[in-house]
């Protein structure tokens, strides 16, 4: 389980084979990963059951650090602290 800390911070690197390195706000990165997980025909079983798009997002942001959208292209986001 990730550490709760983790999920106060406001900023993510994204990293996207095609777009390449960028620093999203917290709601940002949760839009970005809404647009990812539309890119895929169905959902990861996991995420299947739950009941929106905003809501498999909210799941994956809290839960794991990458996505693989077809084999060999995979985007992932990592939490960052800007302020010392």
């Amino acid at each position: 389980m990730s550490d709760p800390l983790i999920r106060a911070l406001d900023h993510y690197v994204v990293l996207d084979p095609e777009a390449g390195e960028q620093i999203l706000t917290a709601l940002e990165t949760l839009s970005w990963l809404e647009m990812q997980l539309g890119r895929l025909t169905q959902p990861p079983a996991d995420l299947a059951s739950l009941p929106s798009a905003t809501a498999q997002a909210e799941r994956l942001l809290h839960t794991a650090c990458a996505l693989e959208l077809e084999p060999g292209f995979t985007v992932q986001w990592f939490a960052v602290r800007l302020e010392p």
